[in-house]
This record gives structure tokens, sequence and C-alpha cells, in this order.
């Protein structure tokens, strides 16, 4: 049974173009040599797909810097198009429309199994490439088997409640998942929020252990519908939902509108890490130009102030790096598998 949550809508996906910088002019030797990994010339330009993750203004203009970089730094033009959404990155990168690809944990699995891309980096947001769905509720008596103790989130340095030995008490949180999943069996005859079911956080993960644990998502939980992170949490410190699913730790977003968050939603368990997404790359690229892309991207967010606003204010990141833990990739496959259809 589902009944409905009104809730607002999303942010609206954003519009914005990389424009390249570098003419063939300026190209220098790498465009002019053989690439002596793939034995085949440089192409004069390449094609980025992205989809932008946060909202702003004047994208175009803020992200030139990037493009500036990535140009100047390989000598060729680098051109961006944005995408209408990650599956779209990946029909792109197939029909060699986009050489290489900004995209979702889910869109990377897909583009390497289809396409035979090579994932070269991962997404860092706050120094972690993976994330835990966290399970919260309104009824800690229910679903804790301890007393809630506070733990710091240091990316906000915002105080939180966590119970089943999630955290340490007075310790900086870690969100290291899975942990405590054996209480997902508990959730029986609960009211759950949820969100739409492309959510690795918000449903997929969730609903896997749900039926790991025994339990049918369809009968022996009532579904209540939410658009986003921040809905879920509010639908339990609300009282709309008992237990709500979001990302580690999505309660930070709603610290203005519900100030004792801590006390109204209480983290009880973390489901298996779940990947941030990435960058792949066609197979058709020279390797020298791929490792020459994968390290300046690498290093871009360290390279100034700028790049490092680049990063975060636009993109929703704070760095890429190439140890790209491949097998999360794997795993998310495995669980996207289970929804495919």
């Amino acid at each position: 049974m589902r009944k409905s949550l009104l809730a607002p809508g999303a942010a609206a996906a954003l519009v914005l173009a990389l424009a390249g910088c570098a003419g063939a002019d300026d190209a220098g030797s790498s465009a002019d040599a053989d690439s002596t990994d793939a034995g085949t010339e440089w192409p004069e330009s390449i094609t980025m797909s992205l989809v932008p993750s946060v909202e702003g203004e004047n994208l175009a203009e803020a992200l030139d810097p990037l493009t500036t970089y990535l140009s100047d730094g390989l000598g060729i033009e680098v051109e961006g198009v944005v995408a209408n959404d990650y599956t779209a990155t990946v029909e792109a990168l197939g029909a060699d429309q986009a050489q290489v690809i900004i995209t979702d944990a889910g869109s990377l699995y897909q583009a390497t199994e289809r396409y035979g891309a090579e994932l070269v980096l991962r997404d860092v947001r706050f120094g972690a490439t993976s994330y835990a769905s966290v399970a919260y509720t309104n009824n800690p008596d229910k679903y804790c088997e301890d007393e809630p103790v506070l733990a710091t989130y240091e990316a906000s340095g915002i105080e939180l409640s966590y119970c089943n030995g999630l955290e340490e008490a007075g310790a900086a949180a870690t969100g290291q998942g899975p942990a405590a999943t054996d209480v997902f069996g508990d959730l029986a005859g609960a009211d759950v929020a949820l969100q739409a079911a492309t959510s690795p956080a918000g449903y997929q993960y969730p609903v896997v252990l749900m039926r790991e644990a025994g339990l049918d998502t369809d009968a022996d939980i009532t579904q209540i519908p939410v658009e986003g992170n921040n809905n879920a949490v509010l639908a339990v410190a609300n009282g709309d939902a008992e237990v709500g699913f979001a990302y580690w730790d999505a309660r930070t977003t709603v610290t203005e509108e519900v100030p004792d968050i801590a006390d109204k939603a209480v983290a009880f368990a973390y489901t298996d890490m779940i990947p941030n997404g990435g960058v792949a790359v066609t197979d058709t690229l020279p390797d020298d130009l791929v490792a020459e892309l994968t390290q300046l991207m690498d290093d871009y967010a360290d390279s100034s102030d700028e790049a490092a606003d680049v990063m975060f204010e636009l993109v929703g990141l704070s760095d890429w790096t190439a140890e790209t833990a491949d097998d999360e990739i794997a795993r998310y496959g495995e669980i996207l598998e289970q929804f495919a259809g």
C-alpha cells in the first residue's frame, strides 16, 4: 500500500556548456605527435558529457576555468555538452558523441559493461568516494538496542544522534556501513519513507536489505513516497513515517527547518557503501591522452582556490581521485540488476 506525502520538488536540472579555450594553433607537440602507447594521433578536440549536480547561475562562465585548465594542459580543445540525464551520458559515449563522461555510479557501470569504457576517476565528496544509506527513525525504543549517542558530522560540525553502535559517543562520525542491518526485519508493519525507485540511497539499497531480511516490501511495509533526501528526513521528523532512508548524513540539510533534528530522527542502521559517480573514457582514445587527462583532472581541485570553488560550489564535488574502487561499482551493478525492467 502506498500513500502520498506532498513535498517540494527537487531543484531543476541545470543548463551549462563547457567552451573549449585552446585552439589548434596552441596544440603543441601533444596533438601533432603519435601516441607512443596507442599508436594513434591525438584528436584535435574531445567532448565531455555531464549532468550538472547543483544549482547555479552563469555556469558556462563559471566553469570556463575548468575548460581552460584542461584545454591548456592537453594542448587540444575540450568541449562540453550537457546531458538530459545520466543515461544520456552513456549513450553519448556509446555513439562516440562524447569521449569523456562525468556521471553517476550506475552509468559508470553501464558504460564499462556495454561499451568497454575505462573508469579513470571517482568523485570525492567530503573526503569519501562512497557513502551509506542511513535508516532514520522517530521511534528509537523500537529500533535501538542501546541509548542514542551524539557524534559530530565533521563536514558541518553538527552533532547528530546514532544508536546500535553506529558511532562512538563524542567522536567524529564515520558513516561506514554496513552496520546494524539485522534490525531491518523489525520494519514489518512500519510506515517507511522511500524515494524514487532510481535512488540508490533512498530506495534501492534499503529495499534490497529489507528483502534480504525476509520482508515483502510491497506488502509488509507501507511505503510513503517522498522526493529528495531532505524530505525523507522531514517525513521522519514530522511523524509522517516511522522510518526513512537517505544518504549519510542528510539530516544536515534540514537543520534550519528542524533545529532539534538529532532528537526527531535517530540513525539506527547503515547499508552497504554506495559508490559516488566519477569519470569514464571511451576505449578509442590514445592511452597517453587518457593518462594526461586523468592526471589533470585528478590535480584540478588543488590547482587553485578558484578550481576548488568550481568543484565544490558548482559541480558538487571536493575532488576526483584515481583510486577507483571498481569493486564498489560492480556491486552497484548487481543492485541495479534487481530493479531492471
